[in-house]
């Protein structure tokens, strides 16, 4: 849309011109005068409603609107929008900045409220230490009490009470037998005494073999069977009976014992 201004050829002639008489207002009543106002703002409204001018968009074209012209170069809109977004990414880069910036300096406190902990708790175990120090020599004792009560229960680990045992197997004996001799085969506190492959014989700490002398037959099934009754006793099997040349018969006996026959002397007992 182009928009063309003429200018006059000539400024007019003021002296030719004559002023013309404007003929003078006709008094008239207040009445009058208001109802001709009234009517005047209502023909001068409507006159103002019927003179604008309609606007009608065509393929984005404004027909019959005011008349504007846009001289601002394009340059200074892209200026403007460059400008914008700079400063959008200068606030983004300043708040991840402050959110750094605070981040460390909380990471600052905690460690350094570490370190401070970290400090104190190596001066209280020095301190302690030092304090350690002057009980060396009982915590030496200790320990030598200590080592003194764990081998006194290894050696008690196997430890039988042999004499009041074959006491008991002298009274079993029947009437008329005569103990020759007594053989023990047990285990130590550094060996380990060796099971029988017989699953019908139980588990054993030791062997008692004995050995009688009668000078008649002797009653080895009763024998056996009194000795069966006496206390951690396992099981007993009857051994061989021989007579010699002057009469006299020799039989023996295998006792097998359990652990019951343990002293246990040094043991701990739990709590």
């Amino acid at each position: 849309m182009s928009i063309s201004l003429r200018r006059p050829s000539g400024p007019p002639d003021v002296a030719d011109q004559k002023p013309s008489k404007q003929p003078k207002p006709s008094k008239q009543p207040k009445q009058l005068k208001r109802t001709g106002r009234s009517k005047a703002t209502t023909s001068s409204a409507s006159s103002k409603t019927a003179a604008r001018p309609t606007t009608t968009a065509v393929e984005g074209l404004m027909v019959g609107g005011d008349p504007r012209v846009d001289l601002l170069p394009p340059e200074v809109r892209s200026a403007r929008r460059d400008a914008r977004t700079r400063r959008g990414f200068t606030w983004g880069v300043l708040a991840v900045f402050l959110v750094v910036v605070v981040a460390s300096a909380t990471a600052f406190g905690f460690n350094l409220m570490a370190q401070t902990q970290l400090f104190a708790a190596q001066a209280r175990t020095n301190d302690l230490l030092a304090q350690q120090q002057k009980y060396v020599e009982v915590r030496t004792v200790q320990n030598q009490v200590d080592v003194a009560v764990a081998a006194q229960q290894v050696g008690d680990s196997t430890e039988v009470a042999w004499e009041p045992f074959i006491r008991a197997i002298g009274k079993a004996e029947p009437a008329g037998l005569t103990m020759k001799s007594i053989t023990v085969d047990a285990a130590s506190p550094i060996a380990v005494f060796q099971q029988s492959t017989d699953p019908l014989q139980g588990p054993r700490i030791a062997t008692v073999t004995v050995v009688t002398l009668s000078n008649g037959f002797p009653d080895v099934p009763s024998w056996v069977a009194a000795v069966q009754k006496l206390t951690g006793v396992v099981d007993v099997s009857a051994g061989t009976v021989n007579r010699d040349e002057t009469g006299i018969y020799t039989s023996s006996v295998v006792i097998h014992v359990g652990d019951g026959l343990y002293t246990n002397r040094f043991q701990t007992k739990d709590k």
